[in-house]
């Protein structure tokens, strides 16, 4: 026997490790994500699954796609062309848009060229699993509730008011999600992947995998402001990655992730603040803020956004102009300006801008841009870096 044991010690030590199971891949959803752009956005005429009532989907649709057809015409006709003489040539193809709520739609409108496009705000992204175990009833009142906010974004008429947007974390169907795939429906995309992210430390993208999103089924996601309204659905499901292309083009990609911006908000999130510097130096846009920029609370993001960007679009809910041009900027203005929309907003705040637009030739805008000023007439401000 002892002779047998070199050999057996031999063959023992020359057999190779097990290898390690293969990484876990991410959790794709995108199947369901075509469901929803099917049912709620409308986007295409794909067959419907049994288990929906087509009758209440097309009625859903015969009220929302001339919405989305009059959208597409406006953005043809006006929107698009004026857009296109605000950007600059070599403008990055990396848009950041805080406070965008489900904005994607004027974020493809303003930068067309954009690659890659990250929204950020108070509301979570939503569980995309729920629509085929809808009844007939049940998804005629889910989508009852969700057209008038889908006609609320298309038309910009009070869109991003908090009312409306509290609607969608308590709904059935996913709200923000669902806004951003009418983005989609109306600029002629299709969505390509569907993915929830958290984030590293170190600010890196991780997209959840199929063993991770279990684990974290029974952990409701909290609301994000103390007035908002709690999910009724997963922490997994507060971030998203959609990516979305156009017929054989490379897919482009969506992030969304909810987050309160407010610089207690921002401090408690540090990978958020590296994921955004990993941006570069992107455009940026934002509107229907709430004026919030203004305000001493939020000078992470805003100081963020100043020293980052060097080209902005936003209503007059943007950087405010003392900060502006005390980071190097310049503010051109369109439109008519002569107080805030909200009448909380800082009013001193409000005169300077005023004074901004009172000092510069009138340049007409001929479509609603965010917030109108008190008057409810449109306007835009180009925040852009000067050149030395």
């Amino acid at each position: 026997m002892s002779a047998l044991l070199p050999l057996v010690t031999a063959l023992l030590t020359t057999v190779p490790p097990a290898a390690p199971p293969p990484p876990e891949a991410p959790a794709e959803f995108l199947e369901e994500a075509k469901l929803l752009f099917r049912v709620v956005a409308c986007g295409d005429d794909s067959p419907l699954p049994p288990e929906l009532d087509a009758s209440v989907v097309e009625a859903h649709c015969r009220e929302l796609r001339p919405l989305l057809q009059s959208k597409r015409d406006e953005l043809a006709a006006v929107e698009a062309p004026f857009l296109a003489t605000l950007r600059p040539v070599g403008l990055s193809t990396t848009v950041v848009y805080p406070f965008g709520g489900g904005d994607l739609l004027t974020a493809l409108s303003a930068f067309p060229e954009a690659t890659e496009v990250t929204t950020l705000s108070l509301e979570h992204a939503g569980d995309p699993r729920r629509l085929r175990k809808l009844k007939p009833k049940q998804l005629q009142r889910e989508l009852a509730i969700l057209r008038p906010l889908l006609a609320r974004l298309v038309s910009e008429e009070d869109f991003s008011r908090s009312t409306n947007l509290k609607k969608m974390e308590q709904g059935q169907l996913p709200g923000q999600l669902s806004f951003f795939l009418v983005a989609l429906a109306i600029h002629g995309y299709s969505p390509s992947s569907l993915r929830y992210v958290t984030l590293q430390p170190d600010g890196a993208v991780h997209a959840l995998t199929p063993s991770e999103i279990a684990a974290l089924e029974k952990t409701q996601a909290k609301k994000l402001k103390t007035t908002w309204a709690a999910p009724n659905f997963s922490i997994a499901f507060e971030n998203l990655e959609l990516g979305f292309q156009k017929g054989a083009e490379a897919p482009r990609v969506h992030r969304h992730f909810a987050a309160n911006l407010g610089n207690d908000g921002l401090k408690a999130r540090p990978e958020l603040v590296r994921y955004l510097d990993a941006r570069g130096r992107p455009a940026a846009m934002t509107k229907a803020a709430s004026y919030l920029l203004w305000l001493p609370n939020f000078t992470t993001i805003r100081d963020w956004l100043l020293g980052h960007v060097d080209f902005m679009l936003s209503d007059s809910s943007g950087p405010a102009p003392a900060d502006a041009t005390a980071a190097g900027f310049e503010l051109v203005t369109y439109g008519t300006f002569e107080a805030p929309y909200l009448p909380d907003a800082r009013a001193e705040v409000g005169k300077t801008l005023a004074a901004v637009y009172a000092a510069q030739p009138a340049r007409p805008l001929a479509f609603r841009f965010g917030y109108p000023d008190v008057r409810k007439r449109p306007h835009l401000v180009v925040t852009r870096r000067i050149v030395k």
